[in-house]
């Protein structure tokens, strides 16, 4: 049930213009927010909060994310019986939602059932955005199959298995429509060779160029779009120039492709904590020379890749990737980030950018009358002290989803 409530005697943070505004309260009523103004009569049956000069700021948005990944060891997700793997994608999405995001765009196994378990108040999570499972070739990005293991297929009925093998023009069709029926908001394809894969390294091209085009194609014709899992330079500048809209990770981009993604529209989603987190623990989670190798790899991409894309005007969204154990390091990606961008830039990604590619412009990732009501309120100014967004909301004394505390110490 929402309840209503009157936030006074804060400083607003507002996203799009990267400054704080002082002596506004904001009245929350039915989950959205109605009205922003100097003085505000409070109405009947209405909480009033005092600020008390702390910051309000609207809820953050990862745009990559796999909630299903609840292991590092993707085949253990995979075999998991699906009842397990919604229970434990709930611990994962609450977990996420107590650092402050308020909405989560999943790139592979979150299916409609986890959408509506939220919205229906059954996960205590954040808003889901889904694109079902990743479409991969096969012996590509989400094929776990070791080179001897010839069984058919990689268990894509499971919840926990985040892709299903899908090959030539017809197949590739025939997938992105029945994701789409089940409920998809996008279509994920894996474009290139990955980090966590056993069998492709990370300059293989992956789907040919009619594959990518009839995907496309099919996303169009629903208003939805493509993802793409994309390194190298040659990977993302060829699914740019087939249509596809969301480019993920992007390490290593060159300033020329930079520059025709933002040209087309694109938007770029940086994981650089992925990467990161992986060399950390990687050792101790028996990674091998080869998987340490590709990290490597795409690790001294990173910051590059940002400087790159933020000077060619690219649009940035905040992602992390993390996938089982490493999820600890979730908020680490501000810290990285914050070697390149500025506080103001980084918001920006987590919020206006972020809710650019959910598709929830105007209504998430902004403080603003008919928003959601999703709100964190800050002990401090994040535009000045980006790490008050890290520590796992240690420095929110309020999160807000819908218009209801999930947490509270005001």
């Amino acid at each position: 049930m929402h309840k209503n409530t009157l936030f006074t005697g804060g400083r607003i943070l507002d996203t799009r213009k990267g400054q704080l505004i002082d002596g506004m309260s904001v009245l929350v009523r039915d989950g959205r927010i109605e009205k922003i103004a100097a003085r505000i009569e409070k109405p009947e049956g209405t909480e009033e909060v005092a600020l008390n000069g702390k910051v309000l700021m609207p809820g953050m948005i990862d745009c990559h994310v796999h909630v299903v990944a609840e292991s590092l060891d993707l085949w253990s997700n995979s075999i998991a019986p699906s009842s397990l793997a919604a229970l434990r994608s709930a611990r994962v999405m609450q977990e996420s939602l107590l650092r402050g995001f308020t909405t989560l765009r999943d790139l592979g196994g979150a299916d409609h059932g986890l959408v509506r378990a939220v919205e229906e108040g059954l996960i205590d999570g954040p808003r889901l955005v889904i694109c079902g499972k990743g479409l991969s070739t096969t012996g590509g990005h989400c094929d776990l199959r070791q080179r001897t293991d010839n069984r058919p297929g990689i268990m894509s009925d499971r919840l926990g298995s985040m892709g299903i093998l899908v090959d030539g023009v017809d197949e590739v069709r025939r997938v992105s429509r029945e994701m789409i029926k089940e409920g998809a908001r996008f279509i994920k394809v894996m474009a290139n060779g990955g980090v966590s894969s056993p069998n492709d390294p990370i300059h293989s091209i992956q789907f040919s160029k009619d594959e990518l085009a009839a995907i496309v194609e099919e996303a169009d014709n629903a208003g939805l779009y493509v993802s793409a899992h994309v390194y190298t330079d040659k990977s993302i500048r060829r699914v740019v120039e087939l249509g596809v809209h969301s480019l993920e990770h992007c390490n290593l981009i060159t300033p020329e492709t930079a520059k025709l993604a933002a040209e087309k529209g694109c938007i770029a989603v940086p994981t650089l904590v992925a990467y990161d987190a992986l060399a950390l623990d990687g050792e101790e989670l028996g990674l091998g020379e080869a998987e340490f190798a590709k990290i490597e790899t795409v690790r001294q991409g990173g910051l590059r890749s940002l400087e790159i894309m933020r000077d060619a005007g690219l649009p940035m969204a905040f992602g992390s990737d993390l996938l089982g154990q490493l999820r600890k390091y979730h908020c680490m990606e501000f810290e990285l980030l914050a070697k390149v961008l500025t506080p103001a830039e980084i918001i920006y990604s987590a919020t206006i950018v972020g809710a650019d590619l959910c598709r929830m412009s105007g209504e998430a990732g902004i403080v603003a009358e008919g928003a959601f009501a999703d709100l964190l309120v800050i002990d401090g100014d994040p535009l000045s002290d980006i790490s008050l967004l890290q520590h796992d909301g240690a420095h929110m004394s309020a999160i807000m989803i819908d218009g209801r505390f999930v947490k509270n110490t005001l």
